[in-house]
């Protein structure tokens, strides 16, 4: 899925109106947002946090100075490790990974759901199919329905 195509979708489960203008630079396609108060915002993780804060959703962007760190980490991972990757063998090591690290957690930064969570499934959802959301999120039994049903409003977004 093209980075533009996540932000829409980001969007839409953000409960933002559309309007957003995204265009791509470059050979990789980076996305780019030309906001209406200022500079453009270039980068898909950049762009996604603009979004979060403007839906008033920042408890998406994690709530202690740990949690936000570990987001931010899962947000350079979803680029750097995922974005470029295609071959079966890379996809696969990502995934066992990814298994292996939520084995004792609900989702990426333990029991809050964030915009981590969100990309980062974005991002796996070209090369695992719908089918397989229980590698992303590995024991999903948890008392954040709301974060399940936001999951589930982007899961069936992305399917369309």
């Amino acid at each position: 899925m093209a980075a533009a195509a996540e932000l829409t979708l980001l969007e839409k489960c953000l409960g933002l109106s559309k309007g957003n203008k995204y265009s791509a630079q470059g050979e990789r396609q980076i996305p780019v947002l030309q906001t209406n108060n200022g500079p453009s915002l270039t980068g898909l993780t950049t762009i996604a946090a603009h979004l979060v804060q403007q839906a008033n959703k920042e408890y998406l962007l994690g709530s202690t100075a740990e949690e936000k760190a570990v987001v931010q980490q899962w947000l350079e991972y979803r680029v750097t490790q995922v974005d470029g990757h295609s071959s079966k063998d890379d996809i696969r090591t990502v995934l066992k990974d990814l298994n292996s690290y939520l084995e004792d957690k609900v989702y990426l930064t333990g029991y809050n759901f964030t915009l981590a969570d969100i990309l980062l499934y974005y991002g796996l959802h070209r090369f695992i199919g719908m089918s397989h959301l229980p590698v992303l999120l590995h024991n999903t039994a948890s008392p954040q329905q709301d974060s399940l049903d936001f999951l589930t409003g982007a899961k069936a977004e992305a399917a369309r």
